[in-house]
């Protein structure tokens, strides 16, 4: 298997057999049949599902399909970044996080201050992050960020944290797999919410680690095992038979956004409009280098004059849902400020584009916009 699209199609299924679905079903086990000493790959139900493993072995492929990794699914993507920073990080340590990452960071900061654990924040913009690495024992990246579109370079900063020591993950949450791999690019872990992109049709929370060093990935298999934050065996099942379309969805979806973000840049009323695939973006002859040709992922961030503006706008949108999330077939918006911690103006915008006809859905945000300026 070569082409992503047939990657994703085939990746995790089990080798046929007469009379058998190509995907099993869900497993849905606390307890397994155990004669003996307790070995063997299914012992207890927070330990392993064969679900999860068909799952994880997915993920593996296609974010390293050019070699071998392990990947550990969890319940949600924060229960993935939370594995990954405290099964590594201890009282003393020093981690550097982006400042302009997800807004539920700075309460792990919290978190992890509250352990002993001094943190460090820098912008995603510039490589900043590379002026806070000496003496840290880990760097998160977010790139690019959320909900701001910056991007940073995943192999300057992964080679400049391993000179210093230091372990480096990345949030590959907006990209996913086919838009970007971070083991490819020197990063130790790859992280991601597979509630977004990964999975599309907002129906699962899941999310995942994964690295190709196989005593990282026990670390943070023990640290799932020891806090319960696993996956359900029916979200896993999704979550796989979802993997089939995410290359045709990434493909749509990045020509939409692409589409989106084209006719937002002549609109008077939109100002600090992002995404990575436009031209004249600050971000975007790096995420060219570093993403995948084409995929810069299916947000697209603006501001508009204000709150008022703002919550117009998305009260006469008829293509898209007002809602949190992204990465969904069904485009949906928000006014992002509404949630607090995260750094923008009242009237920002964050627009997860779909898999819609793209001069549909054109049609309707500028036909939105002139309505939200009339009043």
């Amino acid at each position: 298997m070569t082409g992503d699209g047939t990657r994703a199609v085939r990746a995790g299924l089990p080798g046929p057999e007469a009379y058998e679905p190509a995907l099993p079903g869900p497993v849905f086990a606390a307890h397994y049949h155990l004669p003996g000493d307790a070995v063997g790959p299914y012992t207890y139900g927070r330990d392993a599902n064969p679900t999860w493993t068909l799952l994880e072995q997915a993920i593996s492929a296609l974010e390293s399909p050019d070699e071998s990794a392990h990947t550990i699914a969890f319940a949600s993507g924060m229960a993935a970044i939370s594995a990954v920073l405290f099964s590594h990080l201890r009282s003393g340590d020093a981690v550097v996080l982006p400042s302009d990452g997800y807004q539920l960071l700075p309460a792990v900061r919290t978190r992890l201050e509250s352990y002993g654990i001094e943190v460090r924040t820098a912008p995603t913009a510039h490589d900043a992050q590379l002026d806070a690495l000496d003496g840290a024992r880990l760097l998160w990246i977010e790139t690019p960020s959320n909900p701001g579109l910056d991007v940073c370079d995943i192999r300057r900063l992964a080679d400049a944290a391993h000179r210093r020591g230091a372990l480096v993950a990345v949030d590959n949450t907006l990209a996913t797999p086919l838009g970007q791999r971070p083991l490819d690019l020197g990063a130790d872990f790859s992280v991601a919410s597979g509630t977004k992109g990964l999975t599309g049709h907002g129906d699962v929370l899941l999310g995942y680690a994964s690295t190709r060093d196989a005593a990282l990935a026990d670390s943070v298999r023990l640290w799932r095992k020891t806090v319960g934050a696993i996956p359900g065996p029916m979200e896993s099942w999704l979550a796989h038979r979802s993997l089939a379309t995410l290359a045709l969805r990434v493909r749509q979806q990045s020509v939409n956004a692409l589409a989106l973000a084209t006719a937002l840049a002549d609109r008077p009323e939109v100002t600090g409009l992002r995404h990575p695939g436009l031209p004249a973006d600050p971000s975007h002859e790096l995420a060219t280098r570093q993403m995948r040709t084409g995929r810069f992922g299916s947000v697209v961030s603006f501001a508009l004059p204000d709150k008022s503006f703002a919550e117009r706008f998305l009260d006469a949108l008829t293509l898209v849902d007002d809602a949190t999330s992204f990465g969904g077939v069904r485009s949906s918006a928000e006014r992002r400020a509404r949630w607090g911690g995260d750094a923008v103006p009242e009237g920002f915008i964050r627009f997860s584009v779909g898999v819609e006809e793209p001069e549909d859905l054109v049609t309707d945000v500028l036909r939105a916009l002139d309505l939200a300026a009339q009043s």
